[in-house]
């Protein structure tokens, strides 16, 4: 990794580390929740309250990540150590099978998850919001690109925003500090075996 020439914008060191981040990970391969939860862990131990909101795996999943969080929202509640964490899956949730609800359902929660997410942002609710698969409702129309763009630049405060998810939006990826795009080498199912328990999920 190239080390890029610091700016000369008059701003110190510390005061760089005190920034807003927005990071995306993008691309075809598996990984990209998984290290935006890794950041999540990270920044809950710094003490930062955090939000998930997951756009396209269905309500009625259970994901290992979701079990972990909320006993780790358990452990703040018990002991004060980390912060509080908040879960939430849009609506009844959407899948590669395209789950029961229509289209316009599904848009339709989407859209309400990304105001539940504005108001959030406004209100500098949370430090750190994991946007999981956001990159789809955003390719398939459901939100506006430039909107989320926007609200996402003009956020107040220090509050960190990832989003995950394949095929991010040109104008996304521009606008965001960190952009990593994960891509395939190999991959189990490519030999024909099946997702594992604690792997997949």
């Amino acid at each position: 990794m190239t080390r890029e020439p610091v700016p000369d914008d008059g701003l110190t060191t510390r005061q760089r580390r005190h920034q807003p981040l927005l990071a995306v990970y993008t691309g075809p391969m598996k990984g990209k929740s998984t290290a935006a939860f890794g950041m999540a862990l990270r920044a809950w131990n710094a003490g930062m309250p955090i939000a998930v909101f997951q756009f396209v795996k269905s309500a009625t999943w259970r994901v290992g990540e979701e079990a972990a969080f909320t006993a780790l929202g358990e452990a703040y509640s018990r002991t004060g150590m980390g912060a509080p964490v908040e879960w939430h899956t849009m609506g009844a949730g959407w899948s590669w099978a395209r789950k029961a609800g229509t289209e316009a359902d599904h848009a339709r929660a989407a859209r309400e998850g990304w105001r539940e997410i504005q108001r959030r942002l406004a209100a500098e609710r949370h430090g750190f919001y994991v946007l999981d698969e956001f990159t789809y409702p955003m390719t398939w129309g459901w939100v506006d690109v430039d909107e989320v763009v926007e609200t996402l630049r003009g956020r107040p405060g220090l509050q960190h925003v990832v989003v995950t998810g394949r095929d991010a939006d040109p104008r996304l990826v521009a606008a965001a500090d960190l952009v990593a795009e994960v891509t395939k080498v190999k991959h189990p199912l490519d030999t024909g075996r099946k997702g594992m328990r604690g792997i997949e999920w």
